[in-house]
């Protein structure tokens, strides 16, 4: 039996609950994991100096998967986002997040079964910005001035959005090589191409000329404000969705809430060598240590990485457990609950529970 060496980072806030009942759960299905623990985030900055010290990058480098909890990206410090610094270190540039309602999650709309395929690496999320009332902004300012006669109004702050013909065509050939080996039919390139010609056209003719390599799979595209609309009037109409790393944070959080919230949305950064699993929802200090954290998110990311990992079978049996316990709806946590109050809601650890005894009896 093959024994997958996997780097595990708890995180911050709540990650650490969540982390440990996902551990637990992986565990149960049989398959064989070595965990490399690494801790990162906050509580990481007065021993390194940084949130991400290069010793957790360097395991996820050995490992080449790792399966991340939620991490804190101090306001106002300076430090950048870990997640945004994982995936442009590791060159994670494709964001896999799926978005699929379940039976006994209270949501409007029934039937939706979406996959969005975000580009990781490039756009407004590059970190190229300018600050307000720097020499750099203003030289700045006179170059643009200077090249194409826009003048930036004094007491602006800057930031440039890059999008590059090789990003765009690689994570659109992710997402048709994802509909092709997943049975999927359709695929939609999302853009604001009739406003930002250059940069969102650029990402457009890109995904059109992957299509036309991908003839049994169905290809249209949607501006992104439009499809913002057309998701919450008929979201069964739409299958994967491949976008620019801003409108997909933005689009995947809006599916999300379609399918009952962020409890429920699990994620992968996946690169050629390398794959880092992990919630979509954020570390959420202030339920940190409660007991209380829905860990389905994390639960359902580790069902993406037994699948990245090749254990489908294992993969499929904890997908039917966590989808078998939220459908009973007794021992699921407050989100889960009509009624965010009632006292039969459980906690972090009982929801792992009862997700080991729906694995035992599959």
């Amino acid at each position: 039996m093959t024994t997958h060496d996997i780097t595990l980072i708890p995180g911050d806030g709540i990650g650490p609950e969540i982390t440990d009942a996902t551990r637990r759960v992986l565990e149960a299905t049989g398959v064989c994991f070595n965990w490399d623990i690494q801790e990162a985030g906050e509580k990481m900055i007065d021993r390194y100096g940084t949130p991400l010290p290069d010793h957790v990058m360097e395991s996820i480098t050995r490992n080449k998967v790792a399966l991340k909890g939620p991490i804190t990206t101090p306001v106002g410090s300076g430090f950048r986002s870990v997640n945004v610094t994982l995936r442009q270190t590791l060159d994670l540039y494709a964001n896999l997040r799926p978005a699929k309602t379940y039976l006994g999650v209270r949501t409007r709309f029934e039937n939706v079964d979406i996959i969005i395929v975000r580009e990781n690496t490039e756009d407004l999320y590059s970190g190229i910005e300018f600050q307000y009332g720097t020499q750099e902004l203003g030289e700045l300012a006179d170059c643009i001035q200077k090249l194409n006669g826009q003048v930036i109004p004094e007491g602006s702050a800057i930031s440039i959005k890059s999008i590059s013909r090789k990003a765009s065509q690689r994570v659109a050939r992710f997402a048709f090589e994802y509909a092709r080996a997943n049975g999927r039919k359709k695929v939609t390139a999302v853009h604001k191409a009739n406003i930002m010609k250059f940069s969102d056209g650029l990402f457009l003719a890109s995904a059109v000329e992957v299509a036309k390599e991908y003839p049994d799979i169905t290809f249209e595209d949607r501006i992104v404000d439009n499809m913002a609309m057309q998701l919450v009037q008929k979201p069964e109409a739409y299958d994967v969705l491949v976008l620019p790393n801003l409108y997909g944070d933005i689009i995947s959080d809006l599916c999300a809430g379609l399918v009952g919230g962020l409890g429920l949305a699990p994620g992968a950064n996946i690169g050629s060598e390398m794959a880092v699993f992990e919630p979509v929802h954020g570390s959420v200090p202030k339920y940190a240590g409660k007991n209380k954290a829905n860990p389905m998110a994390m639960m359902f990311s580790g069902v993406m990485m037994l699948r990245h990992l090749g254990e489908r079978e294992a993969a499929d049996q904890l997908d039917r457990a966590i989808a078998a316990v939220i459908a009973d709806g007794r021992l699921v946590t407050y989100d889960l609950k009509g009624n965010p109050d009632d006292p039969t809601a459980v906690g972090t650890s009982a929801t792992a529970d009862a997700v080991i005894d729906k694995l035992n009896s599959i």
